[in-house]
């Protein structure tokens, strides 16, 4: 009776090590700070400030996006350059990205956080090229952005967050 509790025991323990090891249990991938990241974009790195939007704002955004920036949106600026971080779903979770817009282009865009189980190429600097100079042309990115096999969800969410940071940048603008 005690060697078939111990088996029992023991298939547990296996069960639970294994279930803790699945891909469902990935912690998050942090590559870049947000201190890091500004420090890179600025000289000397600004104070943040803060966007506040209207609700007919929100839904300009939703729309353009499909991402809700909420009320209001954290930003730095040094009256050239503004750096925003911006959190989108890629298919389950949110992947944090810094991205900085200088003239209505953007100048930097880089993965700060992946939490996803897949698609994490999107964070190498020669997909992130891609959206060097991008900027908005009738609510779109003015190039086609090269995709990753395996990470579709992934490059989308990206995409989606650079069309917002030029939005939210041009609302900086009076």
């Amino acid at each position: 009776m005690r060697l078939r509790s111990l088996r029992q025991a023991a298939g547990w323990a296996s069960l639970t090590l294994l279930l803790c090891l699945s891909g469902n249990a990935r912690a998050e991938d942090v590559y870049l700070s947000v201190a890091d990241f500004m420090a890179q974009q600025f000289a000397a790195v600004p104070t943040p400030a803060m966007l506040w939007l209207d609700e007919t704002q929100r839904q300009q955004a939703v729309a353009l996006s499909k991402e809700d920036p909420g009320f209001r949106q954290r930003y730095w600026s040094d009256g050239t350059t503004s750096a925003w971080v911006l959190n989108v779903i890629g298919r389950d979770h949110p992947i944090t990205l810094g991205i900085s817009v200088k003239d209505g282009r953007i100048a930097s865009l880089r993965v700060l956080i992946y939490r996803e189980s897949r698609g994490w190429e999107v964070r190498h600097a020669f997909f992130t090229r891609q959206f060097d100079q991008a900027q908005l042309e009738n609510g779109k990115l003015d190039r086609s952005i090269d995709g990753i096999t395996g990470a579709t969800l992934s490059v989308d969410a990206l995409q989606r967050a650079a069309r917002l940071a030029l939005w939210l940048d041009q609302q900086l603008t009076p």
